[in-house]
């Protein structure tokens, strides 16, 4: 027996804060974000790629 089952459509993804990774790093290449006492450094590479690291 063939049964239709409701299917969730999908829905508008809430509008995020959006910070520009250059704004961020304005001076050289990388910066410190601080979570929970962590330090985390988060890099622009010479490729324009982002990385995060501890």
């Amino acid at each position: 027996m063939n049964t239709m089952t409701n299917i969730p459509q999908p829905t508008e993804a809430p509008m995020l804060t959006t910070y520009d990774a250059r704004d961020l790093i304005r001076e050289g290449s990388q910066i410190c974000i601080l979570l929970d006492g962590q330090q985390y450094f988060l890099r622009i590479t010479r490729a324009g790629k982002l990385i995060l690291t501890k």
